[in-house]
């Protein structure tokens, strides 16, 4: 491996422990501090901290993989989200952080819910801890997954760490750069790094289409286009062998935005109520040139592989392979580099919001009420660490797939907790009988979906995402029993 590989990964991850260490001296004096960086984000950062915390590892490995392998189809998952996170921004956004801090000034999502259903706080509180610390860790599992997959793939052979495999190294090098500047810079540390790394990785995805397609070997789109239209014509059609179901599975990905605990926390912490819509015009355009480079990796390499004869055994490594074959040693390390930060940023703030969860809603709930801000923080440190070991026993098996583990958690939460924050935020009818219920029946909706396998097949035809019946059944369940179990106190309770 070069030295300039070295030296770019090196700089970044100083660059990370720097602005973590950084944060310590700036906001971690108390829990709203550590766990929330005391609601003072600028737009910039709130807006690249949402979308890289968003896309993880699957924008450079897991949608470019499934581009690669099946073409144009697989972009409705792009477009899906893209929507998605418009209307995030739009309906959502502004109101939880308005509300959240109307609401007893809460800090986490499950404290904003016990807040604004008080007949029912201790049980909303209990369950959405639960599901988020089940649905996070296999989350966070997804991104070690994919900093497995890096060293694996880059620096196979040149590690050999007490018979440690290159995958495991990449896991544990992944996990402990994350857990350095998470624990010692919380909320803060999180977001200013988000900031630096979603900028990283917005350059990788313009840098390396454009030398995919017109570097040396690459022959621009006409020949590209020529390349695979001779091997596969469908590979360029955005519709053609894609079923109705196919297509709903893919653009319903954006219904998770609205039910993702560690992107809505940003809006959480904006600066003011009037910074949302500068944020939202930052992270939509972010979030659309980032798009575009990956859905254009993964048509394009494909191209470029089939007229170089590379073979790719992992699609989901096209990004590492080419990173390796097109560049500078420097500018390889930069790439790399830049697929960590998609993964850290992710990581980070899933750790950090279980965490918080886990501090507030466990810990300073059940065991020690009167525990103090520099407690729960110290608590928060801990917990970082915990549910970080537990995601990477969860990674350990390097054949795991980064798509499907992130499918599985990004279904996991929209439905649990999606319909419940749009109408608490909307419907003022909604109660917390109701909120149970949708949290109760959306996540175990798709647990039950995902165990009798029917995201595959269905009734003998492909298989239906299962975000779609479990978003769908959450929100039917809150609006009955709500509307069967009207508490006249809650609705006080929102008047006043």
């Amino acid at each position: 491996m070069a030295i300039g590989v070295w030296i770019s990964l090196f700089l970044y991850f100083a660059l990370m422990i720097a602005i973590g260490v950084f944060a310590m001296r700036r906001a971690t004096s108390s829990s709203e501090d550590y766990m929330l960086g005391g609601r003072a984000l600028s737009p910039k950062v709130a807006a690249l901290s949402a979308g890289a915390s968003d896309m993880s590892g699957w924008l450079l490995l897991g949608l470019p993989g499934a581009l690669f392998a099946s073409g144009l189809g697989s972009a409705w998952i792009g477009i899906g989200l893209l929507v998605g996170a418009f209307f995030n921004w739009t309906l959502v956004a502004p109101r939880l952080r308005e509300q959240t801090v109307h609401y007893g000034n809460a800090i986490t999502i499950p404290s904003f819910l016990a807040n604004r259903f008080p007949t029912q706080a201790l049980s909303l509180r209990t369950v959405s801890a639960i599901v988020i610390v089940i649905f996070f860790a296999v989350y966070t599992a997804s991104g070690l997954v994919a900093g497995g997959k890096l060293f694996e793939s880059a620096f196979s052979g040149i590690f050999n760490f007490g018979g440690l495999s290159d995958y495991a190294v990449g896991i544990v090098i992944t996990l402990g750069v994350v857990l350095a500047y998470t624990v010692v810079g919380g909320f803060l540390a999180v977001s200013l790094t988000d900031f630096v790394q979603g900028c990283i990785m917005m350059l990788a995805l313009v840098i390396m289409p454009a030398v995919v397609l017109f570097g040396e070997g690459g022959g621009g789109f006409a020949q590209a286009s020529q390349t695979l239209n001779e091997v596969d014509p469908t590979l360029l059609s955005w519709t053609e062998g894609l079923t109705f179901i196919g297509w709903l599975s893919a653009v319903t990905w954006g219904l998770g935005y609205f039910g993702q605990p560690h992107i809505i926390v940003r809006f959480m912490a904006i600066r003011t109520l009037k910074d949302v819509p500068v944020a939202r015009n930052i992270g939509m355009s972010w979030m659309l040139i980032s798009l575009i480079g990956a859905i254009s990796l993964g048509v394009f390499g494909r191209a470029y592989a089939i007229r170089n004869g590379m073979d790719v055994q992992d699609p989901e490594t096209i990004f590492i392979i080419l990173s390796d074959m097109l560049f500078h040693p420097l500018i390889t390390g930069f790439l790399y580099a830049a697929l960590l930060a998609a993964v850290m940023s992710t990581i980070s703030s899933q750790l950090l919001v279980s965490s918080s969860s886990l501090t507030e809603d466990f810990y300073r709930l059940f065991l020690r009420k009167e525990a103090t801000d520099k407690e729960c923080v110290n608590i928060g440190r801990v917990c970082v660490v915990l549910v970080g070991l537990v995601a990477a026993v969860i990674a350990s098996d390097p054949n795991s797939q980064v798509l499907a583990l992130v499918a599985n958690a990004w279904a996991g939460f929209g439905a649990a907790f999606g319909p419940l924050i749009i109408l608490s935020l909307m419907w003022r009818r909604t109660n917390g009988a109701g909120a149970i219920a949708g949290m109760v029946v959306g996540a175990a909706t798709v647990m039950i979906w995902i165990s009798m396998g029917w995201n595959g097949s269905f009734m003998g035809g492909p298989g239906v995402y299962e975000i779609i019946p479990g978003f769908i059944a959450a929100f039917i369940a809150i609006l009955v029993v709500s509307s069967v179990t009207a508490d006249a106190g809650e609705y006080q309770h929102i008047e006043r």
